[in-house]
């Protein structure tokens, strides 16, 4: 078994044993030893050869995977990244949190992850679209509307899913845009999607700033990684009133104490294709951002960005995950005794995946919402999910990923239950 998906069965394994050894009228719901060992493994491997002619007239063969980890309460959910770092091991690790993050946010959805071994700022638009093609070709048996629904992640973007959707509907004969979510609008993707991830972090954020002792007139925030979701977020914290004082992408990171005016950040990473050298800020380093004496800290990159080496240098009051597993159990455990709050990723960042479930909805019932009623939804389902995970953190007093956890299991194991599996 891979270390990162060990770190996933890690924290389900330690679930498991709180909850069994909780006392009390209000003792959870809990998972039989056969059942753990159900999650513990994935449903469905697939990894594929997808072979691409290159601009230049040269083969290229490319590696892709899609991990189908479990689908009790629903067809397969989960994203496709493209990046030169992408492996079996992380991915089996992403699709196992996709079956957590569904089961907490309350969506009909099991878990999936998917990617691509590939650094695509290497290649053209047109090797990119004959790469999307190519594996969706591959995987094509394997997902649609009631199977298996891809969507964007690292690296991957609304047009990306257009090709998807394009060349599995191809495959079908016939249009098929439940295919796929995280789609333009323009072929019946939803409003608000592409802001959802940010979104529901930020309502997430509100209603914990709610709970906790903080200068609510105050609060200065860094966020790492200035992709869609981090700088999505940046954008609406600041226009909400909350001062950004740090922001980064891959190639580093900028620091104002006085705090960022974000529309300009954001103009000049649209020019420059980078926020480093912006004139209002000092440059730092991505690991630097992670040490600054902020009330919030943002971690919206990759996975492993806070462990136990850095840990202890963390200054925020707050850690809210809209990246996918970015602090590993152990640093999350040293930090929770340290009295930082880490609003776990399956909570955090579950906004996505919320509107892809309702953009799959509009889809499916041909039927389309304004962008004020996705929000409203949005807004609605994650309140709801966060505050059940706040009632099971006070309860059993343990961090929120171990709440959450809490609440994924119990709802992944009265469905086990059910079905008789």
């Amino acid at each position: 078994m891979s270390k990162y998906f060990k770190q996933c069965t890690g924290q389900l394994s330690k679930t498991c044993s709180i909850m069994g050894n909780a006392d009390g009228d209000d003792k959870p719901f809990c998972l039989s030893y056969n059942e753990i060992k159900i999650l513990n493994f994935p449903k469905r491997i697939i990894e594929v050869s997808i072979p691409v002619k290159m601009d230049s007239g040269d083969l290229q063969v490319f590696t892709g995977y899609r991990i189908q980890h479990n689908d009790i309460r629903g067809p397969f959910k989960g994203g496709i990244r493209y990046h030169p770092k992408v492996n079996l091991d992380e991915i089996n690790a992403m699709a196992f949190t996709m079956t957590i993050k569904c089961a907490v946010a309350n969506i009909p959805y099991g878990g999936a992850k998917g990617g691509i071994t590939v650094d695509p700022k290497k290649l053209s638009q047109e090797e990119l679209e004959r790469l999307t093609r190519g594996y969706t070709r591959a995987i094509a048996d394997f997902i649609g509307p009631d199977k298996d629904i891809p969507a964007p992640d690292v690296y991957t973007n609304p047009q990306i899913m257009a090709w998807i959707m394009d060349e599995y509907s191809r495959i079908e004969g016939k249009n098929t845009p439940s295919a796929v979510t995280g789609k333009p609008l323009e072929i019946w993707g939803s409003q608000g999607r592409s802001t959802a991830t940010a979104q529901g972090g930020f309502y997430v954020l509100e209603s914990l700033l709610k709970k906790v002792k903080l200068n609510k007139k105050a609060i200065t925030i860094a966020v790492q990684g200035f992709g869609n979701a981090g700088m999505n977020f940046a954008e609406i914290a600041h226009t909400a009133g909350h001062k950004i004082v740090a922001v980064s992408d891959s190639k580093g990171g900028i620091y104002n104490p006085h705090g960022l005016d974000i529309k300009k950040v954001i103009e000049y990473k649209k020019t420059t294709g980078s926020v480093i050298d912006f004139r209002e800020a000092e440059n730092i380093t991505n690991e630097k951002l992670l040490e600054l004496p902020v009330n919030v800290l943002t971690p919206a990159a990759l996975e492993n960005e806070i462990t136990i080496r850095n840990a202890g240098r963390i200054k925020a009051n707050i850690i809210l995950e809209l990246a996918n597993c970015p602090t590993t159990i152990e640093a999350g455990e040293k930090l929770y005794k340290k009295g930082i709050i880490i609003a776990p990723d399956v909570l955090a960042n579950a906004g996505g995946v919320i509107v892809s479930y309702f953009e799959w909805v509009q889809n499916v019932r041909h039927f389309y919402w304004d962008k004020k009623k996705v929000n409203d939804r949005l807004k609605t389902q994650i309140i709801k999910a966060f505050n059940e995970v706040w009632n099971n953190t006070n309860r059993h007093n343990v961090n929120m990923r171990t709440a959450a956890y809490m609440l994924a299991i119990e709802k992944l194991g009265k469905a086990l239950k059910i079905r008789g599996i």
